[in-house]
């Protein structure tokens, strides 16, 4: 899923009015089209994204999306006559990722691109769950390739939102295909234990030293500035790293002491999500040995 805790990092985009293109097949550039799955909400903008890239004598489906049979359909409908030879997925939360095993056998294409992943935790989620089912063919590792007739997407692992984030680049037109690592509507959720506030920050600074034309996400608009908006994105992060950091240096206080200063004026419904993001700050300013957490309260390090 995008994320849950969207409002409560002020999304830049509200939801455009209804209707939207849900099902519709729609051409973006020559080796690209895009389908949108029909499970729109405050969390998914206006829903996954599937995106077709390549031709008719071969194609590659990335973020299948949920195995809804709507959307199947229109996925069937889209590649038409076409030869699927790959299904690949950005990352497994179950908005992304189900559709593709029913797809594969439909078509016969394999399943490559991001690894399995379960994670065992009684803790509460403000995120999608994960993909259990999710079995690929081909793993691919960063920079590893997929090609086919005039396309090749490239893996570039971007971890933090999930740790088995893969975006894929498109050698031959300058498109990164982003998932939930980057979108142009809406931070992205970072939820410990899987999340990692540092993998974050790292893959924002490897997307800006890049330099793709055109991000594709898997919910929200294309991003025309893809190095302007990461730098955004990161010192936003900066910015509430630095509020936590002031807020502790004045006295120890606990993650839901912290949230309604953070995120005064949001409803309070979200400070659940907010604060599975402040954890994930705080774990990663632990690390740095910048604060330290007893009894439930975090402070200052000693030395800071």
């Amino acid at each position: 899923m995008a994320i849950l805790s969207l409002l409560a990092h002020m999304p830049r985009m509200s939801l455009p009015p209804q209707p939207w293109p849900t099902g519709e097949c729609e051409e973006l550039e020559p080796l690209v089209r895009r389908v949108l799955a029909p499970n729109g909400s405050p969390f998914t903008f206006t829903g996954t994204q599937t995106y077709l890239v390549g031709s008719e004598d071969g194609l590659a489906v990335i973020d299948p999306g949920p195995a809804d049979p709507q959307h199947l359909a229109a996925l069937e409908a889209a590649i038409g006559n076409a030869r699927v030879t790959a299904i690949m997925c950005t990352h497994t939360h179950r908005d992304h990722s189900p559709a593709a095993a029913p797809l594969a056998k439909s078509t016969g294409a394999p399943i490559i691109g991001c690894a399995p992943l379960h994670i065992q935790s009684d803790a509460p989620r403000v995120d999608a769950p994960f993909d259990k089912e999710y079995e690929p063919d081909r793993v691919l590792a960063d920079g590893e390739q997929v090609t086919g007739p005039g396309w090749t997407l490239t893996a570039v692992a971007t971890p933090g939102h999930t740790s088995n984030h893969l975006c894929y680049a498109l050698e031959e037109s300058g498109a990164l295909f982003t998932g939930d690592h980057v979108m142009g509507w809406s931070t992205s959720v970072v939820v410990p234990p899987d999340g990692d506030m540092g993998d974050y920050m790292a893959s924002l600074t490897k997307l800006y030293e890049r330099e793709d034309r055109i991000y594709y996400p898997a919910h929200g608009p294309a991003v025309t500035k893809p190095r302007q908006l990461v730098r955004g994105m990161a010192g936003h992060r900066r910015a509430r790293e630095r509020q936590i950091v002031k807020l502790l240096a004045e006295q120890p206080r606990t993650i839901t002491e912290l949230v309604p200063v953070m995120y005064k004026g949001v409803a309070e419904f979200l400070w659940p999500a907010a604060s599975q993001s402040v954890h994930a700050h705080l774990i990663e300013l632990e690390k740095q040995e910048k604060v330290a957490l007893s009894d439930e309260q975090w402070s200052i390090a000693p030395g800071n």
